[in-house]
Order: C-alpha cells, then sequence, then structure tokens
C-alpha cells in the first residue's frame, strides 16, 4: 500500500476513530492482536530471508557521506 492509497482509505473513516495496528500474535489459537498506532515515521526496509519478510534498517542520518541508501524508503507505523 502506497501513501496515497492509505489516505484516501481514511478518506472513509471516520476522523475521530482510533488508529490500531493488527497482527497475528503468534500463538496457538492465531489470536489477532490491535494495539494502537502512536507514532508515524519515515524510514527504510530491506527483505529478511531469515523473517521471510522486510525488517527496518537502523540508519545513521548524520552521516552525510553515505552514498548509497540503506535499503527501500518507506512509512511506518508503531
Amino acid at each position: 500500500m502506497t501513501v496515497q492509497e492509505l489516505i484516501e482509505q481514511l478518506g472513509y473513516m471516520n476522523p475521530e476513530a482510533e488508529v490500531h495496528f493488527q497482527y497475528n500474535y503468534g500463538d496457538h489459537w492465531r489470536t489477532q492482536v490491535a494495539p494502537t498506532v502512536d507514532s508515524v515515521e519515515p524510514g527504510f526496509v530491506v527483505h529478511s530471508a531469515y523473517h521471510s519478510m522486510d525488517k527496518v534498517v537502523e540508519t545513521d542520518y548524520d552521516d552525510e557521506e553515505a552514498e548509497e541508501s540503506p535499503g527501500k524508503e518507506v512509512v511506518l507505523l508503531g
């Protein structure tokens, strides 16, 4: 999903509703949990073969000499 697609979807929602992030807790019952979103930040991810999905890459924003991107730029909801 892109930021533009998210903005479009949010346009149909109650603007006073809380925002939560849903995921599978990983327990025996495959419980879906939904903690609240309390941050929206830019970040970078790279694919992790170990996790079979993207993982967040910690970046050093003070390194002005870094020539290549540390990964794919994304928006992180936390």
